[in-house]
C-alpha cells in the first residue's frame, strides 16, 4: 500500500517550470484547439442528450478510426480521414435510423464494419500505432496550426446550422411524433443533425479520443439538463462546463507533467457527479 502511495505521489510531482510551458506555442495552439472543440461540443452535447443518440456519438467516434489510419496509410492528413468517415457514417446511421431501434441496429452495423476496416488498415500501415493511440486517447498537444484552422471552420458551420434550425431541431428532438403530424422535415433534421454530430465528433477525437468522448459531448450536456430545464440555459452552461473542464485540464496537467485527456475528463465528470449527488440530496430533502 506504502509502495503504491508513494508512486502516486511521484506522478503528481509539481513542476516548477509549469508557466513556462503554459506561454510556449504548442500549448498556445492547445488552449485554441481545446476552446474551439468544447464551444462545438457544448453546442451540440444538449441535442444529444435530449434526442437519446449518446451511443451514437460514441460510435461515430469509432468509426473515425478507420478514417485516421486509412489517412496514414495514404498519406493523408488524419483530420481529412477522420471526418470522411464520422460524417459518412452520420450521413448512413441519419438516413437508416429513422426510428430509435433502427438506429441502433444502423449504429451498431456500421460501428462493427468500421472497426474491422480500421484494423486492417493499421496492419497494413507501418506507422499507425501512434496514430491509433491518439485517436483512443486523443492528442491535444499535437495540435497544429493548419488544423485549428480546420477546427474554427466546422465551429462556424455547426453554429451557423444550428442557429439556423434552431426552433424545428429543438421541437423534433423533444417531441418526433407531434413534430411529424405539423409537417417538420424530421428525417431531413435528423440526417443533418448527425453530419453535424460527425464534425465535432472529428474535433472532439483529437482533444480527448474515441475511448473519452464522453467527457466532452455527453457529460457536461448531462450535467447542465440537471441544472436547468431551459434549453438555452442548458447549451449555455454546457459550453461554460466544458470550456472549464478544457482550461483546468490543462492547467493541471502541465502543472503535474499528466495527460491532458485525463485531466479534462476527470473534471467533467466529477462535475457531473457532484451536481447529481447534490440533485438527489435536494430531492430526498424534499
Amino acid at each position: 500500500m506504502n509502495t503504491i502511495m508513494e508512486s502516486i505521489f511521484v506522478c503528481l510531482e509539481f513542476q516548477t517550470d509549469w508557466w513556462q510551458v503554459m506561454t510556449s506555442s504548442f500549448m498556445r495552439n492547445a488552449l485554441i484547439g481545446g476552446t474551439l472543440v468544447a464551444i462545438a461540443a457544448g453546442v451540440i452535447g444538449y441535442f444529444v442528450v435530449v434526442r437519446g443518440t449518446a451511443f451514437a456519438a460514441h460510435a461515430l467516434a469509432h468509426i473515425g478510426l478507420p478514417g485516421a489510419t486509412g489517412a496514414v496509410l495514404l498519406g493523408l492528413p488524419v483530420t481529412l480521414g477522420l471526418a470522411v468517415f464520422c460524417v459518412g457514417g452520420a450521413i448512413v446511421i441519419g438516413a437508416l435510423g429513422r426510428r430509435a431501434g433502427d438506429r441502433e441496429v444502423a449504429t451498431g452495423t456500421v460501428l462493427a464494419f468500421a472497426v474491422g476496416l480500421g484494423l486492417y488498415f493499421s496492419s497494413q500501415a507501418t506507422r499507425s500505432s501512434s496514430t491509433m493511440t491518439n485517436v483512443l486517447f486523443g492528442n491535444l498537444l499535437a495540435i497544429s496550426p493548419q488544423e485549428l484552422i480546420v477546427f474554427a471552420a466546422f465551429l462556424v458551420g455547426v453554429v451557423a446550422v444550428v442557429c439556423a434550425v434552431f426552433r424545428p431541431l429543438l421541437f423534433a428532438s423533444v417531441n418526433e411524433r407531434v413534430a411529424r403530424s405539423r409537417r417538420v422535415p424530421v428525417r431531413a433534421l435528423s440526417v443533418l443533425f448527425m453530419v453535424l454530430l460527425g464534425l465535432v465528433v472529428t474535433m472532439s477525437v483529437q482533444v480527448v479520443g474515441t475511448l473519452l468522448l464522453f467527457a466532452l459531448v455527453v457529460t457536461p450536456a448531462a450535467t447542465a439538463i440537471m441544472l436547468t430545464p431551459r434549453p438555452g440555459r442548458a447549451i449555455a452552461l454546457a459550453l461554460v462546463l466544458n470550456l472549464l473542464s478544457v482550461w483546468a485540464g490543462l492547467v493541471v496537467a502541465t502543472m503535474f507533467s499528466l495527460p491532458p485527456s485525463f485531466c479534462i475528463v476527470t473534471i467533467a465528470c466529477t462535475i457531473w457527479l457532484v451536481v447529481r449527488l447534490t440533485g438527489r440530496s435536494r430531492q430526498v430533502q424534499l
